[in-house]
C-alpha cells in the first residue's frame, strides 16, 4: 500500500510527457512544412502575399507537403487535448475542434483559382476556435500560472484577436496576407504547447509542496508517509 504522504496531492494533475510532445510538434511541423513547400514554388511564388492554405492547394507544387503537415497538426491538437487535464473540457473540445479543421482543411483544397465554401467553412472554424482557445483554457483554482487566470487567458485572447482582425483585414484586397497569415499561425499553433508547459511546471510545484502538510488529525505527512 502506497503511504499517503507519497501521493502527490495537487488541483492540476500532471501533464503527460506525450502530450507535451505532441504540442511542440505541432509549431515544428507547421512552419517546417510551409518553409519545405515554399522550396518548391516557382520563383514568381510569394509567401508575404500568398497564403498557405495555397501551397496545400490544387495549384500548388508539392502540396503534399503542406497536406500532411495540416494532417499532422490536427492530430497532434487532438493528443494534446487528450493529454491536458489541467484545463477544463470546454477548452479541451475546443482545441479539437481547431484540430479537426486543420484536417479539414487538408481534405477540402482551393482549387486553382479561388476557393469552395468548404475550404472557406473550415479555414473560419479553425481560425475562430484556435484565437478563442486560450478564453477557455482560465481556471479559478488559486497558484495558477498567470496565463491561465482570468485575466492572463483574457489578455492572449485580446491579443489573438487583434491579430485575427489583421488576417481578416487583409483578406480584404491587403498586400501581406500571406505574411499576416504566417505570422499569426506560428503564434497559435505554438500556444498549446506554452499551456503545456505552464499546466507541467505548476504540477510539478504543487506536489512538492503537499509533503509535509498538516493532515485534519494533527499528524504530518512527509515523503515516506505519515508521522507525528
Amino acid at each position: 500500500m502506497i503511504p499517503w504522504g507519497a501521493r502527490p496531492a495537487s488541483s492540476s494533475p500532471a501533464v503527460r510527457g506525450w502530450a507535451v510532445a505532441s504540442a511542440v510538434l505541432s509549431p515544428v511541423v507547421m512552419i517546417g512544412g510551409w518553409l519545405a513547400a515554399e522550396a518548391l514554388q516557382p520563383p514568381s511564388y510569394s509567401p508575404v502575399r500568398s497564403t498557405i492554405s495555397g501551397l496545400a492547394g490544387l495549384g500548388g507544387t508539392g502540396r503534399w507537403i503542406m497536406t500532411s503537415a495540416l494532417f499532422v497538426v490536427g492530430a497532434c491538437y487532438f493528443v494534446t487535448a487528450a493529454g491536458l487535464p489541467g484545463v477544463r473540457v470546454p477548452a479541451r473540445i475546443v482545441l479539437m475542434v481547431a484540430g479537426l479543421s486543420s484536417i479539414g482543411i487538408a481534405v477540402s483544397p482551393e482549387p486553382v483559382r479561388g476557393s469552395t465554401p468548404q475550404h472557406l467553412a473550415w479555414t473560419s472554424l479553425g481560425a475562430v476556435a484556435i484565437t478563442l482557445w486560450p478564453a477557455f483554457t482560465a481556471r479559478r483554482a488559486p497558484s495558477q500560472p498567470l496565463i491561465l487566470r482570468a485575466r492572463g487567458a483574457g489578455a492572449v485572447t485580446a491579443v489573438f484577436l487583434a491579430l485575427l482582425a489583421w488576417v481578416v483585414f487583409e483578406t480584404q484586397g491587403g498586400t501581406a496576407l500571406g505574411l499576416a497569415e504566417r505570422l499569426v499561425s506560428a503564434v497559435q499553433v505554438t500556444w498549446p504547447f506554452v499551456v503545456a508547459l505552464a499546466l507541467r511546471r505548476a504540477a510539478g510545484q504543487a506536489a512538492p509542496s503537499a509533503l509535509g502538510r498538516p493532515a485534519a488529525d494533527g499528524t504530518r505527512r512527509g515523503a515516506g508517509g505519515t508521522y507525528l
